[in-house]
């Protein structure tokens, strides 16, 4: 057996995986290539939907038990109308109709272009207590060329016929009055049938511009 050939093997268990101490930066300086590689509990786009004066941004595929975790990232979202909340509802029959009972709490962090008025506060008029209304993601959008909001909300489990369906929401928008605001809300879908769609909307103005992606979670 070779000296390359017997160090090769040095590096590979009886299973023929390699050990660590077989890969450096030299053996694989020359590599151009990888086959596709599992991602394990990595995240995975699913779909993306970008907004063009659009009503609405649905996403009524793709929600099932093929993830734990589904995660929706908020890019640059921007309303027609001036001063507007985004909002996000959930349904059980694919889309069809959008009201699932939802219970969750909110609170929110402010302050303005000029210092003034900074704010940490809970926000009972932001959050929903067994209501089937749309539930607030940012308060009060300004409509300016350079005002947007952006944000992440975790959908938990949704295929579950256990449990309710909790979510998180953690996000930041340029309000309206010129001020940096932030937004903390959580809860639950009441509900133990499946959540399979999902609808976000300004509850008085369409979505001038903006993406949103659906990942899943492992």
């Amino acid at each position: 057996m070779g000296a390359i050939t017997r160090a090769a093997a040095n590096n590979i268990t009886t299973g023929g995986v390699i050990l660590p101490s077989g890969i450096n930066d030299a053996s694989v300086a020359s590599v151009t290539a990888l086959a596709q590689i599992s991602a394990g509990d990595g995240i995975t786009l699913i779909s993306s939907q970008t907004a063009s004066n659009s009503a609405s941004i649905s996403f009524t595929t793709g929600i099932d038990s093929t993830y734990r975790t589904y995660l929706f990232k908020f890019i640059n979202i921007h309303p027609v109308t001036n001063q507007v909340p985004l909002t996000f509802q959930g349904s059980t029959n694919g889309g069809s109709t959008y009201g699932v009972t939802i219970t969750s709490s909110a609170f929110q962090s402010s302050h303005d272009e000029a210092g003034l008025y900074p704010t940490l506060q809970y926000s009972p008029a932001r959050d929903l207590a067994q209501s089937t209304s749309y539930h607030y993601l940012v308060n009060d959008v300004g409509n300016e060329n350079d005002e947007s909001k952006v944000g992440e909300l975790y959908l938990f489990s949704p295929s579950s016929t256990t449990y309710v369906k909790h979510f998180i929401y953690r996000g930041h928008g340029y309000h309206a009055s010129n001020a940096s605001n932030s937004e903390f809300y959580d809860g639950y879908f009441n509900t133990t049938s499946a959540i399979n769609a999902i609808d976000f909307k300004f509850n008085s103005s369409n979505i001038d511009s903006g993406t949103i992606h659906m990942y899943g979670i492992a």
